[in-house]
């Protein structure tokens, strides 16, 4: 599967010695960082071979969207990780970043009502903040 071999060469790849774990939760608390609403993280290791691990969190404007993308790619970078592709970023509505085993969606709460991706995404596991959630 393509999708498969494309994941394993990232990982393989990556030198940091960070794992993808742990910039899944500082991706998640970057995006806390920015008063995001209702961020979730789902483990989808089990249901799909797309990534290891999703967020999905939501903002009330464009600028508040732009905010917390911004502010998840500095803190993965910082951790040596670069994204694979960032789509949606022009009109800030839906932005997804590709981080390859971490998938990142940014939604403005009426986007994020209409997708409705955790329902889609419901059979993955919901990794509870108290795993995640900085302090």
């Amino acid at each position: 599967m393509v999708v498969g071999a494309q994941k394993s060469s990232i990982l393989s790849a990556n030198s940091s010695s960070f794992t993808f774990r742990e910039a899944c939760y500082a991706a998640a608390n970057a995006a806390e960082a920015k008063k995001s609403l209702g961020t979730l993280v789902l483990d989808v290791r089990k249901v799909t071979a797309l990534a290891d691990f999703f967020i999905i969190c939501g903002a009330s404007s464009q600028a508040q969207t732009r905010a917390i993308v911004n502010n998840i790619e500095a803190t993965l970078e910082a951790m040596g990780y670069q994204p694979l592709t960032v789509e949606g970023k022009a009109e800030s509505r839906w932005i997804l970043l590709d981080y390859g085993p971490i998938i990142i969606h940014v939604l403005q709460e009426r986007e994020r009502t209409f997708y409705n991706l955790e329902k889609f995404w419901n059979h993955a596991l919901i990794v509870d903040k108290a795993s995640w959630s900085d302090s």
